[in-house]
């Protein structure tokens, strides 16, 4: 028994390693981790090591690019079923687009018809100023943009600025080859609007925020959230149509309205061409009571002489 004990521990002693072997490993381990400092690299030992990785690098790139294609695998064939799922639902759309297309036309071609009969002026499209946004002049009191079109391609103080979304504001301030442009969350821009859906009337206000607010709606009035707005005509400022954006309620229960022009930054802008109805008063004319009668003068337009004369 006491042989056999003894045995057992000389079996244990062998595999334990030297006191001495640990202390040198340890010191040769915090000589490397020294040595290997970027202010005191030992250059040999950065030489081996850079040779050995350039060794290793082909073999390393042989027994990872299969492992790598395996792991790719999964996503590359799940990727595949989205792409063929987004297709499918591509088309679909495309097919219902077509539709829509043809319907589009024909109401176009509807509406010239009614503009034809009824002697409806409306926009001309082809008369539009394209023209660049080129600084923001936009500060905590002011919101401005400055465009690359002014006076020379016939551009006027207050025509309405629109962009591929919506309204984005009107021309103030017009020189020879620029303009300023007030944008419709300015301090200083009212504009008179209407629910598409409803055709109920306000006044969209600039208050400095993204989403301007709409004032004197009335106590009931006949507005949802999301509702389309667009210009009113009413204030002779705007043409009437122009999209502007969606109704929506804040958290103090206020309408206001979230513009389309803010979905994507404002660069490529259209200046609309609009001449307000001019005043009766500030235009007066004559108007001939039927066949060979005398033309009948507005009250405008009779000089102070005849009027004294006609009260004598």
């Amino acid at each position: 028994m006491v042989q056999r004990r003894s045995a057992r521990r000389r079996d244990e002693e062998g595999v334990r390693f030297s006191p001495w072997l640990f202390a040198i490993c340890f010191a040769l381990a915090g000589a490397f981790l020294y040595a290997d400092r970027p202010d005191r690299r030992f250059e040999p030992l950065s030489d081996f090591r850079a040779s050995f990785n350039d060794a290793m690098l082909p073999l390393l790139q042989t027994v990872d690019e299969p492992l790598r294609g395996f792991g790719n695998m999964g996503p590359w064939w799940r990727r595949h079923f989205e792409l063929a799922e987004e297709n499918r639902a591509l088309r679909l759309q495309i097919a219902e687009l077509r539709a829509w297309r043809d319907v589009a036309r024909s109401l176009q071609e509807r509406n010239a018809r009614y503009r034809e009969v009824l002697d409806v002026q409306g926009p001309d499209v082809g008369r539009r100023i394209t023209a660049w946004t080129v600084a923001d002049q936009s500060s905590d009191f002011v919101r401005s943009r400055l465009i690359d079109a002014g006076a020379e391609d016939r551009v006027r103080s207050g025509y309405p600025v629109v962009n591929l979304y919506g309204l984005v504001g009107r021309t103030v301030d017009v020189g020879r080859q620029s303009s300023r442009v007030l944008m419709l969350t300015d301090f200083n821009s009212r504009i008179a609007v209407m629910a598409d859906r409803s055709n109920a009337r306000a006044l969209l206000v600039g208050d400095n925020s993204d989403f301007p607010r709409l004032d004197y709606l009335g106590r009931d009035p006949d507005l949802l959230p999301g509702d389309r707005i667009v210009t009113s005509g009413d204030d002779n400022v705007m043409p009437r149509g122009l999209p502007v954006g969606e109704a929506v309620i804040d958290r103090d229960g206020r309408w206001r309205v979230a513009l389309y022009h803010r979905v994507a930054p404002i660069d490529l802008v259209w200046v609309w061409p609009f001449e307000p109805v001019p005043d009766p008063a500030d235009d007066p004319v004559s108007v001939l009571e039927g066949d060979g009668a005398a033309p009948v003068v507005t009250p405008a337009a009779v000089p102070d002489d005849q009027g004294a004369e006609g009260e004598g």
